[in-house]
């Protein structure tokens, strides 16, 4: 079992900046890639970022040029470092974990969210 648990959000005037934190326990061990996501309501949860284990990354193109995601191993924990942030980003973002094994997925973890507010 992975636990997931962000911090960071919360209320910004358009153009500013935040930074999430997604501290990972339990068998991080098997984690290979871990990514950001956002869900407004009666939207789908979108992919925002992504970075595996070797170092690849993903931004949305929504993102791309504003956000930034890193990883710290040593400290199982993954950064959203985003800035110039938009009224568009409002949403609740959730850390992802995904656990393999030899390359198969095992399973699939979520972290509880966490709200971010841009106000114009």
């Amino acid at each position: 079992q992975v636990q997931l648990v962000e911090s960071g959000g919360g209320l910004v005037q358009a153009g500013g900046s935040l930074r999430l934190s997604c501290a990972a326990s339990g068998d991080t061990i098997c984690i290979s890639t871990m990514a950001w996501y956002r869900q407004t309501t009666g939207k789908e949860r979108e992919l925002v970022a992504a970075k595996t284990n070797g170092g690849g990354t993903y931004y949305a193109d929504s993102v791309k040029g504003r956000f930034t995601i890193s990883r710290d191993n040593a400290k199982n924990t993954m950064y959203l470092q985003m800035d110039s942030l938009k009224p568009e980003d409002t949403a609740v973002y959730y850390c992802n974990a995904d656990c393999r094994m030899a390359g198969a997925l095992l399973n699939d973890y979520w972290g509880q969210g966490t709200q971010v507010t841009v106000s114009s």
